[in-house]
């Protein structure tokens, strides 16, 4: 949900228990930086190793605030043997730097600011999606195990699992989804897939397959064919936004400008938040180029509203 409610966070997270106290600091003492905590503390070796291999240790030593949430070393245990000693190779610190940056979210939230929230930002500029199940408050897959470790720069939040960026782009993603056929067939004949495969960033309010078959099986052959193609780019490209717009950063703006050069306005209604007369039913689907937000209509520009380019 776009606006998720607000849970409280009591008998959500475990307080820190006895093997943790070692990172904690008495009142009278100053608090230590993030990376001091994760350095005095054994089960983070392997991240404090990731960290000095992808040169980000003097930034999260910095004043910051950050949010980090840092997997163990049983959470980097979990992934394919030989992975962290491919990712701390020179060659890769990019990819590095991409993996850890999706662990930390710039400002200072606490966990019961985490539990009031759907996601947050990341300092790499994607998206880590916050919810409760059964089994505790997850951040994207991984499990937050011990919560609120106040240091001096920040906040450190303990994970179970070490989280990977998704490496998929906006038309991969969609058609890993199986529910935007009908989209993924018109971007292909408006000569926009190849561009939502490779470029961006961009952000799409995607239309499902039941959306476009609102519009009519004759309505959507005569969009396909070969000499409507520049109507059907113009309609498909009032449905993208250039970057990255997640959902607080959609409704705090209250409107978007579209490829197409058209404005859509983004409300929240009784009903849920709009963009022009769809309502948003997903949010911040994070892919390796941009974002999708899934939408129950198909948008239809006006010549009113539409900009030549």
């Amino acid at each position: 949900m776009l606006l998720a409610s607000v849970i409280t966070a009591s008998a959500i997270f475990a307080q820190c228990d006895s093997t943790n106290q070692s990172v904690q600091t008495s009142i009278s003492q100053p608090a230590p930086t993030i990376v001091e905590v994760a350095a005095s503390n054994p089960d983070f070796s392997t991240l404090v190793a990731a960290i000095n291999a992808a040169e980000l240790t003097e930034t999260l030593a910095g004043p910051g605030p950050f949010t980090v949430f840092a997997p163990t070393n049983a959470a980097f245990a979990k992934l394919k043997p030989g992975t962290v000693e491919i990712l701390v190779k020179p060659e890769n610190k990019q990819k590095l730097t991409d993996i850890l940056t999706y662990h930390v979210v710039p400002g200072n939230l606490s966990a019961s600011q985490v539990v009031s929230t759907n996601g947050g930002q990341t300092a790499g500029g994607r998206w880590v999606q916050f919810s409760r199940s059964g089994d505790g408050v997850m951040v994207d897959d991984a499990k937050v195990v011990t919560a609120d470790i106040v240091c001096k720069n920040g906040t450190i939040h303990v994970i179970d699992t070490v989280m990977m960026p998704s490496d998929a782009s906006i038309v991969k993603t969609a058609k890993d989804a199986g529910s935007f056929k009908t989209l993924l067939a018109a971007a292909q004949a408006a000569g926009l897939a190849e561009t939502l495969d490779t470029k961006g960033p961009f952000t799409v309010f995607a239309p499902t397959d039941d959306a476009f078959n609102a519009l009519g099986k004759e309505t959507i052959a005569n969009l396909l064919k070969p000499e409507n193609r520049d109507q059907l780019a113009t309609i498909l490209k009032h449905h993208v936004v250039a970057g990255r717009v997640y959902s607080p950063t959609a409704v705090s703006a209250g409107s978007a400008t579209s490829l197409a050069g058209t404005t859509l306005p983004i409300t929240v209604q009784s009903n849920g938040a709009m963009v022009g007369k769809a309502k948003i039913i997903a949010t911040d689907i994070d892919t390796s180029n941009g974002v999708i937000h899934v939408i129950d209509r198909v948008m239809i520009p006006t010549m009113k509203t539409t900009r030549s380019n």
